[in-house]
């Protein structure tokens, strides 16, 4: 049992690391960012289509399932599209920091909608990531950049909170890989018209980036993620899943030499701690 809980966390931080490669793609690329998500859910969606079939995975979506799967697709969309417009106005720490509020958004959903029992430890670590939030932002100025970036990126987490939990029952149905071809095919569709909105010159100059992020961030981190589901329930993920931002800001430091305030650094310190408590309070999985 206690292997197998190592493993786990080492699935999930194996995932982060992927996924965390979003913020130093997402500040890079020289794209409209509804052209940016497009062009990345379709590439996304063009590589996990094949996985699956090279895989032989089935593709079949019962009737019942299909608002569900629907709906988490477009809150999947609306969470990139805000999440990389709290990176263009600002940087790839306050970018992935401030949509660190999912799990305090998560803590109080969860309980709510999947009717599991509420935890007192979660409200005590969801004040904690509220703490470090204020060190990230401690002046509210809507005409700062910064404070407007800190409003989308936590407006990104109460969509991406809302969609992990649609899809928590779904994940011991239907097999990750799958639900994310869906996922990316919802949000390509959506902001297909988008792509009309600049040259193909352009969007093809970008292919690089795009590619990145379609395989590394989302076909492979998004769909790791997803499988974590399974072991742990999604209060106790979404808060070990907050070990991203370490990744992101070092993968940000390391290729954009973006490195964060001290401010910054003292508000990650506070969110990220709640991964260690929960880390351990989470041994056994529900």
């Amino acid at each position: 049992m206690k292997s197998n809980h190592v493993q786990h966390l080492l699935e999930i931080n194996l995932a982060m690391l992927f996924v965390a490669t979003s913020g130093a793609l997402g500040r890079y690329v020289q794209l409209p960012v509804p052209v940016a998500i497009g062009s990345r859910a379709l590439l996304a969606f063009v590589a996990l289509f094949l996985y699956c079939k090279w895989k032989g995975f089935n593709l079949k979506v019962d009737k019942k399932d299909i608002p569900v799967i629907l709906l988490s697709g477009i809150l999947m969309g609306v969470h990139w599209v805000t999440y990389f417009y709290a990176l263009k106005l600002s940087n790839v720490a306050i970018g992935m920091l401030s949509i660190f509020t999912y799990p305090v958004i998560t803590a109080f959903l969860e309980p709510i909608l999947l009717k599991t029992k509420f935890e007192l430890m979660h409200l005590l670590l969801a004040f904690l990531v509220l703490t470090g939030m204020y060190f990230l932002s401690p002046t509210l100025d809507f005409e700062n950049s910064y404070t407007i970036a800190i409003g989308f990126g936590v407006f990104s987490a109460f969509a991406y909170a809302l969609r992990n939990i649609l899809l928590k029952k779904k994940v011991a149905k239907y097999n990750g890989s799958m639900l994310m071809t869906y996922q990316t095919a919802i949000v390509g569709v959506i902001l297909f018209p988008f792509l009309f909105s600049v040259s193909a010159d352009t969007i093809i100059s970008q292919w690089e980036v795009l590619v990145a992020l379609a395989v590394l961030t989302t076909a492979i981190g998004h769909t790791m993620f997803l499988m974590t589901f399974k072991h742990f329930n999604i209060t106790t993920v979404s808060i070990l899943s907050s070990v991203q931002p370490v990744y992101g800001i070092i993968i940000g430091a390391l290729f954009l030499s973006e490195i964060p305030k001290g401010t910054t650094i003292l508000g990650g310190i506070l969110i990220l701690s709640s991964v260690v408590i929960e880390s351990i309070r989470s041994k056994k999985p529900t």
